[in-house]
């Protein structure tokens, strides 16, 4: 049993399916205690678990930030703090971006990354008073894979949580509070079911795309090799630098699984190979030094 000096609060969002569930048990496991958020309380269940140091809330990212607020401070009063917060919460949505248009864009970052934004930085005034946490943002290794059509607006918003996750890392530095970027690929969990196509003005010429893309997505995800109790296992061993991670350096981002591995080389192997065929004339752009600049007044 972990000693309770030792114990963490973990606060997690999006708890009732997938990363989620899985990461709620491994911290309890641990002896951890876990305060988990759900839009209804009716759609979690864990079993085999100590439920004693299991807290259950209601909350949904794309409430007011005024809300949220109110829900994390009741939150630290269960057990007087929040040692990790893990912004899980999010979903994927499927469109091409001609159909979807801003409207299905502004759905998809409400959740994935103004949800997270909020959540956090109602975590965040406790975690600074005392100057100790760990924030935990769920990026995902299709960044690295961009180009796949119908999933421009999910991608785009992970994107967005790897670029806060770093900025938020350099404000936090001082304050004691670590930052770790999870980048998952290739698990088999219930949101590759759950990921929806949605329009918001039909164009028929893209019906043969849309088609190819649902036939062979659908037969990659039930096949996925990845174990998402597995990932949840080691992030929680990041997390604690116990088993996997011991004596290893906390990492700024983990990639988890064969896929994100994979896409993560492709990527740096084409912007590698980008720079040297460039790097010639891209970096020729400065100002000859006898030429001098100087700005005209208006």
């Amino acid at each position: 049993m972990i000693k309770p000096t030792n114990q963490k609060v973990w606060f997690i969002t999006g708890t009732s399916t997938g990363f989620g569930r899985y990461l709620v048990i491994s911290a309890l496991t641990r002896g951890d205690r876990v305060i988990a958020t759900v839009r209804r309380l009716e759609d979690f269940t864990v079993k085999n678990v100590d439920k004693s140091r299991l807290h259950v809330i209601t909350l949904d990212v794309t409430e007011s930030e005024d809300n949220i607020r109110a829900k994390v401070d009741a939150a630290v009063g269960i057990w007087g703090r929040i040692d990790v917060l893990v912004n899980n919460a999010g979903y994927g949505v499927k469109t091409v971006i001609e159909e979807g248009g801003s409207k299905v864009a502004m759905q998809q970052f409400q959740t994935n990354f103004f949800g997270l934004i909020n959540v956090t930085n109602a975590v965040l005034p406790h975690m600074r008073e005392r100057r100790s946490g760990t924030l935990v943002f769920m990026g995902s290794r299709l960044v690295w894979q961009a180009h796949g059509p119908t999933e421009a607006y999910y991608m785009a918003s992970k994107a967005a949580v790897h670029a806060v996750s770093e900025s938020y890392r350099a404000e936090l530095a001082d304050f004691g509070i670590r930052v770790l970027l999870v980048a998952p690929g290739g698990f088999r969990t219930n949101i590759n079911k759950e990921i929806t196509y949605e329009v918001d003005r039909y164009i028929p010429s893209y019906e043969p795309l849309k088609n190819n893309v649902i036939k062979k997505l659908g037969g990659w995800f039930a096949n996925a090799k990845g174990d998402p109790a597995k990932g949840m296992e080691l992030v929680v061993d990041v997390v604690r630098g116990e088993g996997k991670a011991a004596g290893r350096e906390f990492p700024s981002t983990l990639l988890l699984g064969t896929a994100a591995y994979v896409h993560a080389q492709l990527h740096c192997e084409r912007l590698s190979k980008t720079m040297a065929e460039w790097r010639d004339v891209a970096r020729d752009l400065d100002f000859d030094e006898d030429e001098g600049y100087a700005c005209e007044s208006p």
